[in-house]
């Protein structure tokens, strides 16, 4: 199967840099800019450059990768989807619950994959996690923590607001970072019950940091994120009989079981393998969902954390232009 990559940030890179490690390849990249897209097709070595998205989509590619600002994802999504192609989508899928409801019903009428590149849902480390649960007894507690600070902070520090802490992109910490914890705990522990939460804001309105409450049925989950702090101590989930640490949300390399009230204390195996992160493993998953005809696999998934994070947004006041384009139409 044959990818096209809509832009060329970092992400794009690291995303080729995953397809080795799957059935997948890519011949083409679409950009606004003919000088960006070129630069980005020499260093990857891709033959095909298109500036003019229906031409992009007229070609012959099986399916495309979005790697877009949010506030694009639903346009360009139904888009491909409309030209025949399946889709795979960066998080987050798309701003909000109810544009990501549009591009599955438009996936559902061309009869195309639709898929949300969600690491934590698709890494055979949390499944892991999962399986090991019933070792810790009755779950009681969960801090998953997933603070990261940007390399586009300082220049935001110095006065130059990059895209990535432009809320006019219908970005914010909670979609860009936050959603990784949000994401492994609704994978984990299913929709919560009640949500609790509160942001931090930057001058211009951007939304840097976080702490969302899950309440489940006996225990709560507390999801810490930020892109202007950076993590100091790992995730842990804990039961009655002892716990499990997770050195990194979005790509665990490192799983740690405590049993016997936490007197005993081993490593969990985890798969091994040389690529970079885990991002092959959701690459893999969406080209068997092609092979199986699984139009939205993990689209449960996906529900479950827009569901949380649409609450957030509501409590907190996260607003983008995109949600009057909403109310409008």
């Amino acid at each position: 199967m044959t990818f096209g990559i809509i832009g060329t940030n970092f992400i794009s890179s690291n995303f080729i840099a995953a397809l080795p490690y799957t059935s997948a390849g890519v011949s083409a990249v679409y950009s606004r800019r003919e000088e960006t897209g070129k630069a980005f097709a020499e260093k990857h070595n891709l033959p095909f450059v298109y500036t003019d998205m229906d031409a992009f989509l007229a070609s012959d590619i099986d399916a495309v990768y979005i790697a877009s600002p949010n506030f694009l994802h639903k346009e360009q999504a139904i888009r491909a989807l409309k030209a025949g192609k399946h889709v795979l989508v960066e998080k987050p899928a798309a701003p909000s619950l109810a544009e990501w409801q549009e591009m599955k019903e438009e996936a559902k009428k061309a009869g195309k994959v639709l898929m949300e590149a969600m690491r934590p849902i698709h890494a055979e480390a949390w499944e892991i996690v999962k399986n090991n649960l019933q070792k810790i007894g009755k779950v009681r507690e969960a801090v998953l923590d997933y603070c990261q600070y940007s390399s586009r902070y300082d220049a935001f520090l110095e006065g130059t607001v990059l895209n990535a802490f432009n809320p006019a992109l219908s970005n914010a910490a909670l979609l860009d970072i936050g959603i990784y914890p949000i994401s492994a705990a609704v994978f984990t522990f299913g929709m919560p019950k009640d949500i609790k939460s509160r942001s931090c804001f930057l001058p211009n309105g951007f939304e840097c940091g976080g702490t969302v409450i899950l309440g489940y049925e006996g225990f709560s989950v507390t999801v810490t994120y930020s892109k202007v702090a950076q993590s100091v101590t790992p995730s842990h989930i804990i039961g009655e009989k002892g716990g499990i640490v997770i050195d990194k949300v979005s790509n665990p390399l490192a799983v740690t079981l405590y049993t016997e009230n936490g007197a005993k204390k081993e490593p969990i195996p985890l798969p091994q393998t040389d690529a970079m992160d885990n991002m092959f493993e959701e690459v893999r998953d969406f080209c068997q969902a092609i092979e199986d005809g699984d139009l939205l696999p993990a689209a449960l998934y996906t529900d479950m954390s827009l569901s949380v994070m649409d609450a957030v947004r509501a409590e907190n006041g996260i607003t983008f232009p995109s949600d009057e384009k909403e109310k409008k139409e």
